[in-house]
């Protein structure tokens, strides 16, 4: 993005709050300015969708990679700014102007490790004047002791060492995130865990992007919230499952040799036995009810939810 449409940008966003402060009759509370990341994933997606419900959406700026694709995306009257974690500098030009920030943790295994992008995140929150940060963190970083959680702690010590205001979001589960083994079980092969009988917070990702932006619009928010549907095991997960299939608790050992015989890569094959490991060692068995409260309503019942994702 050149320079000069970065500028004609933010006098587009200061004559909308001129506007609005005009139209409340001299009240600022309409013109705080929301920026949301990572815009064009499916969390920063609904988190937008759902914010532009709650605010004005002229007051809203989606920060994506490929901004092309992001303003094929976004809802009407939401700007669109290059948001790569990779280039602090350019964050820092995007985020000008910006109040409260929805800022949604990367994907690891890219050129720039995860907890430097990140750094860069909040570097440029700093710089621009950010005055508030809602985070998308790690069931209980501050305390957690699997390697998945380290880049969140970092990140949770970035922003305290940064001096700005925060929520950080920590996220449980995606029911999401077990697809490929609720659609192998769906199609007769066995349902094949080894996270025993350690518990797991399980609420659709749509729900958590929901919550995160409820947090966003809120003029009162909490420090820490420790978001996650009711603690089920693997076994109830699959008694849920409508369909005829075995259900197999292997060994951590048996089930990376499961995953590797089956063509994924031994890296791959690690990072997800340990996503098992963690769920054995009971990492994200502490559950909360601050997802349902900030939503103001139940959670999607399992059963339900399970269609849901089976069905997309």
């Amino acid at each position: 993005m050149t320079f000069r449409k970065l500028l004609l940008q933010l006098i587009s966003q200061v004559t909308i709050k001129v506007t609005t402060y005009i139209k409340n009759k001299g009240s600022f509370l309409s013109m705080t300015t929301y920026a949301v990341t990572a815009a064009t994933g499916h969390f920063g997606q609904t988190a937008l969708k759902t914010l532009a419900g709650l605010v004005p959406a002229t007051n809203i700026i989606a920060l994506a990679r490929n901004t092309k694709k992001a303003e094929a995306l976004v809802p009407a009257g939401v700007t669109v700014r290059p948001g790569d974690y990779d280039n602090e500098a350019e964050l820092t030009a995007s985020l000008a102007g910006v109040d409260k920030l929805l800022f949604v943790s990367s994907q690891p295994g890219g050129p720039v490790d995860r907890e430097q992008q990140h750094k860069n995140v909040v570097n440029a929150a700093k710089a621009a004047g950010v005055s508030y940060i809602a985070y998308t963190s790690f069931p209980h970083a501050d305390t957690a002791t699997s390697p998945l959680s380290a880049d969140h702690k970092a990140t949770e010590k970035a922003i305290l060492d940064a001096g700005i205001p925060h929520s950080f979001l920590r996220n449980n589960w995606y029911l999401e995130n077990e697809l490929d083994s609720l659609k192998g079980a769906q199609a007769g092969r066995p349902f094949v865990y080894a996270g025993g009988d350690g518990q797991v917070g399980w609420a659709l990702e749509r729900e958590y992007a929901e919550g995160a932006a409820t947090v966003l619009a809120s003029d009162n928010q909490k420090d820490i919230y420790e978001f996650s549907g009711a603690p089920l095991t693997y076994k109830q997960l699959a008694a849920a499952l409508p369909g005829n299939f075995d259900v197999q608790a292997v060994s951590t050992e048996d089930f990376n040799k499961g995953l590797q015989a089956a063509g994924l890569d031994e890296g791959t094959a690690a990072v997800v036995t340990m996503i098992q490991q963690l769920i054995l060692d009971g990492e994200l068995a502490k559950t909360s009810t601050d997802l349902s409260e900030i939503l103001g309503h139940d959670l999607v019942p399992l059963d339900a939810a399970l269609a849901e994702v089976l069905k997309a």
